[in-house]
């Protein structure tokens, strides 16, 4: 029953400490149903995150059986849980990371293993005395060495849990072999139990639903295309229709994407480290041919100096500094041909990475978006500014020459595309067209 509020002050502590739990029970319920929709949303977005996680589930429930079983576990003792915490810290999202983990952590492993038993038994022969000293200068020029090569960014970006493991595991081995004198047999049981977790892991990561870092390397790069594609689209109706309210709430999606493909740097560098340890698939893909990552990186650079072009535009449609609509009138056509046919050889452009397959109709659209590029500069230069006032004028002059800048990129993203689809060898199945070759085709069509 309720408590009046006039009644509160007479109600006593009981009535206070009620109204009390029931506040605090109903701000519980509204907490455990967010975190609900939440979990939800993350599985219906991603349904790999859920099977990843069954993944690391079954990987641990396997491992433990060196626990469980009296025969396994007379082998390696309370070694055997190296093999759980390997699975725990190895086990990634994508095949690359996991296989880049496990591979750093065994190699460290083995190497560290084998000095940190040679540094026991060269101190075991100066005595007891100086054997501590001498474990203890060696564990300081390990661990400084090694904690300044984790600086180099080259080995720091592949090397980088390797390396931390590789000062761990020497630590443990030669500071624990001060006290234990069957450091070799310790030493053999870690590695074993190491390399049995780590092995599982990447087995069920690749046999069980792999996600492979590469394709979502392209997935994203080609994601990022689309979006600016979306962008162009949206602004040109939005700019040419609006009269300086804002944006319309149903462009305002396609208007926003773009955000994203800003802040793609960090997210496509750690997807590209991940890529270069995965494995090569299917019978065209042999060691023979390098996976050109980098390229893929040299694309999503290109498509992020698109993005902060299409950032200013965006911006200047916000701050509704729009000029008079006869002036917009002039550039509109010049504009919404650049537009449209940047907008579609983005969409090619991405297509073609995605699918694999050289681009088109890529060089076309490109062509006939640089002649509407070069109508909008003799028009900027001549026929903008008669009988009209310079302040009103400037807005849309910047719109006109952002979208020849714009042009400009989209033509390096393809020359970007053209070059990938002549390194990769996924391409090599159709005819790839040069880039100097490709880029002749296009002046011979502007002119």
């Amino acid at each position: 029953m309720d408590i009046a509020p006039g009644t509160l002050e007479n109600a006593g502590p009981f009535a206070c400490a009620w109204r009390r739990f029931k506040a605090l029970h109903g701000k519980f319920i509204s907490i455990v149903v967010d975190f609900a929709r939440q979990a939800m949303k993350l599985g219906r977005d991603d349904p790999r995150r859920i099977i990843h996680s069954l993944k690391v589930g079954l990987a641990i429930t396997v491992v433990s059986l060196f626990y469980y079983f009296d025969g396994l576990y007379g082998g390696f003792g309370v070694n055997a849980m190296w093999a759980v915490i390997t699975v725990v810290v190895v086990f990634d999202f994508s095949v690359g990371a996991t296989l880049g983990r496990g591979l750093n952590r065994a190699f460290a492993t083995l190497f560290a293993g084998a000095l940190g038993v040679g540094v026991h038994r060269l101190a075991n022969y100066t005595g007891h005395k100086c054997e501590a000293i001498l474990l203890g200068f060696f564990g300081f020029i390990v661990a400084a060495v090694v904690t300044f090569l984790r600086f180099i960014p080259k080995l720091k970006a592949r090397y980088d849990y390797g390396l931390l493991i590789f000062i761990l595991t020497f630590c443990l081995i030669s500071v624990s072999g001060y006290r234990d004198d069957e450091v070799l047999e310790m030493a053999r049981q870690r590695l074993f139990t190491i390399l049995i977790g780590g092995a599982t892991a990447v087995i069920i990561c690749i046999s069980i639903c792999p996600v492979w870092a590469g394709d979502n390397l392209s997935n994203l790069v080609a994601g990022n295309l689309e979006k600016l594609a979306s962008f162009l689209v949206g602004f040109e109706a939005e700019y040419f229709t609006n009269s300086g309210d804002g944006e319309n709430k149903d462009s305002k999606s396609s208007l926003q994407g773009y955000r994203s493909v800003l802040n793609s740097k960090g997210t496509e560098e750690s997807l590209a480290n991940f890529a270069k340890w995965e494995p090569c698939r299917g019978w065209l893909r042999t060691f023979k041919y390098r996976h050109p990552w980098k390229q893929y990186l040299n694309i999503g650079a290109l498509a992020r100096q698109c993005a902060y072009r299409t950032d200013a535009l965006h911006n200047l449609l916000n701050a509704g500094v729009l000029t008079p609509l006869e002036i917009r009138v002039k550039v509109q056509e010049s504009c919404g041909k650049m537009s449209s046919e940047s907008s579609n050889a983005l969409k090619e452009l991405a297509t073609a990475i995605r699918a694999m397959s050289p681009p088109s109709t890529a060089d076309s659209h490109i062509a006939k978006s640089k002649i509407a590029a070069n109508n909008i500069k003799s028009l900027l230069k001549t026929g903008l500014w008669e009988d009209n006032d310079l302040l009103e004028i400037i807005p849309t002059a910047t719109v006109a020459s952002t979208f020849v800048d714009i042009v400009d990129c989209i033509e390096k993203i393809a020359q970007s595309v053209h070059e990938l689809a002549s390194l990769h060898v996924s391409f090599r199945s159709a005819d790839v067209a040069v880039c100097p070759k490709q880029s002749q085709l296009i002046q011979n069509e502007i002119l």
